[in-house]
């Protein structure tokens, strides 16, 4: 399979563990280089704080200190412990076990996401929302024993730093434990207003080049997965999981009874463009998602059949569509040594058409 490169660099990110409510959280410059020789995916030892971490994770502690933005506190969602935004345009709640955000509701609207009814709680992986995936998707590239989707999950984030703009929207910088002997900083920025923006920002902290893989694994609710559409593919080639990674061409948008393989999708899709729409008229609504750092998209349902031996999902699986903002596949991302790549998702709720 041939790899796709994006090589990406500026500066490290400003700042690292700690900050402020005063901090800037707008995104810095980033400046294209050239295409360096092609290399495969890195492949990650489990790190030595990490089984530390999972154990933190398991643990009650004391309630972080938050920064004083008005509209941010800290309370539950879904019994989970959550920051809880609430804005005049929108209210979220994120989990800061996986910095994992669990819900998004623009006024007026219901739920953007779809959370599972059975999610289990901390320390275990949570079953909706936007669970982070990095630094690598699946075990794309890996070998060993590192669990699926990276390191970050199932481990508790902290707050870097929070903001209130003049529109009333709040953004907020969040950060794994870092784990220097992956040579890479993870920073996430979310934005809860109008529209969500989410943003994962990786540099490159050692003296090699790294290749890594991602998504924001985004569930989407939906009245049911089996009356939905998803515009902006038609005429893409796709890698279906379900069928050993081949390739076949999207014809039309993708609904869940494409005749070739009815009724499932583990799609990933090859150079995507970025820009979809989740046209769902059972809640008389689209979900346009736009997407940037990216150049494959990976849709996914599991189905009636498998859904059924996942006790989070079992019979709920109609209630959502996985529309995950991805570096996966053929899309590899190599980082040369102080080298910082992007990937965000801006996601809007519009009325039905």
């Amino acid at each position: 399979m041939p790899i796709r490169l994006l090589v990406l660099c500026c500066g490290l990110l400003a700042g690292c563990a700690g900050g402020s409510a005063s901090r800037d959280l707008r995104p810095a410059q980033e400046t294209a280089l050239p295409t360096t020789p092609a290399i495969s995916e890195t492949a990650f030892a489990v790190p030595s704080g990490y089984p530390a971490a999972l154990a933190a994770a398991a643990t009650a502690t004391a309630p972080p200190a938050l920064p004083e933005v008005e509209g941010l506190r800290l309370g539950r969602h879904a019994g989970i412990e959550a920051l809880l935004v609430e804005t005049p345009l929108a209210t979220a709640a994120i989990a800061l076990h996986g910095g994992h955000l669990l819900s998004y509701v623009p006024a007026g609207q219901e739920d953007a996401l779809w959370l599972s009814p059975s999610a289990k709680p901390p320390p275990d992986a949570i079953r909706g929302g936007t669970p982070v995936v990095w630094p690598y998707f699946g075990r794309q590239g890996q070998t060993g024993e590192v669990p699926a989707h990276g390191f970050v999950r199932t481990v508790r984030w902290q707050v870097l730093a929070a903001s209130r703009a003049d529109d009333g929207s709040v953004a907020i910088e969040l950060a794994p434990p870092d784990f220097p002997e992956l040579g890479l900083q993870l920073r996430m920025t979310l934005r809860i207003g109008q529209a969500l923006e989410q943003t994962l920002a990786t540099t490159n902290t050692g003296v090699r080049p790294v290749a890594i893989t991602q998504a924001l694994h985004t569930y989407f609710r939906v009245s049911d997965v089996a009356q939905v559409r998803v515009r902006g593919l038609d005429g893409l080639s796709y890698l279906d999981k379900n069928d050993g990674y081949a390739a076949h061409a999207q014809a039309g948008d993708w609904t869940l009874d494409d005749p070739r393989d009815p009724g499932r999708s583990d799609y990933i899709y090859t150079d995507a463009p970025g820009r979809y729409v989740l046209d769902d008229p059972g809640l008389g609504r689209r979900i346009a998602l736009d997407v940037a750092g990216s150049r494959s998209l990976v849709v996914w349902n599991p189905g009636a059949t498998a859904a059924a031996r996942m006790d989070d999902i079992g019979q709920a699986w109609r209630g959502f569509l996985c529309l995950e903002a991805a570096n996966a596949g053929p899309d590899v991302v190599a980082l040369a040594p102080g080298a910082t790549h992007r990937l965000t998702q801006t996601v809007r709720v519009l009325a039905g058409g």
